[in-house]
């Protein structure tokens, strides 16, 4: 029996840990070192299977305006935009993103402290999502540009069009 509940333990473990990774183990390992991992993570791939989520963008309205996840609503980082939370219920399950997921998990912190208790923080962020061949829109419809934040954090968008 003792055998048996290490054995799911591992495969529990193993499970989590492959489910966090990029497309790209470096980017892994900065956000590893980034990330302090106060909310719980989703991968891009468990956002795409999930229903009736609320989606919101933990970026600034300038990065939001270049490009976002369809559906995304604007929250925004240095100030929340409160409003937003009026509608959404305590236990509604909410997924932040922003670029890489440092300021989404920093958001999330504050949900989390507000009362929310079904939040998540999207592993990789906006770039991961486009990394893995996902698109993003504007006012316009769909784009492949996407605000990197800044020239440094540029190098972790492999697929679009950077601006900063």
């Amino acid at each position: 029996m003792k055998k048996l509940l290490l054995l799911i333990a591992f495969i529990s473990f193993s499970a989590n840990a492959f489910s966090q990774t990029t497309v790209n183990q470096k980017f892994d390992e900065m956000l590893e070192l980034l990330l302090s991992n106060s909310v719980s993570q989703i991968t891009v791939d468990e956002l795409e299977q999930m229903d009736g989520v609320c989606l919101l963008d933990a970026r600034e309205l300038e990065e939001y305006e270049v490009s976002h996840i369809e559906g995304a609503q604007y929250i925004g980082y240095d100030n929340l935009n409160k409003e937003i939370l009026k509608n959404i219920p305590k236990e509604q399950t909410i997924v932040l993103y922003c670029s890489v997921g440092y300021r989404s998990e920093k958001v999330g912190e504050q949900l989390q402290k507000m009362g929310y208790t079904n939040v998540y923080n999207l592993y990789g962020s906006i770039f991961e999502w486009v990394n893995q061949g996902n698109s993003v829109v504007n006012e316009n419809g769909t784009t492949t540009r996407v605000h990197t934040y800044n020239k440094r954090w540029s190098k972790w968008l492999e697929n679009g069009t950077p601006i900063y």
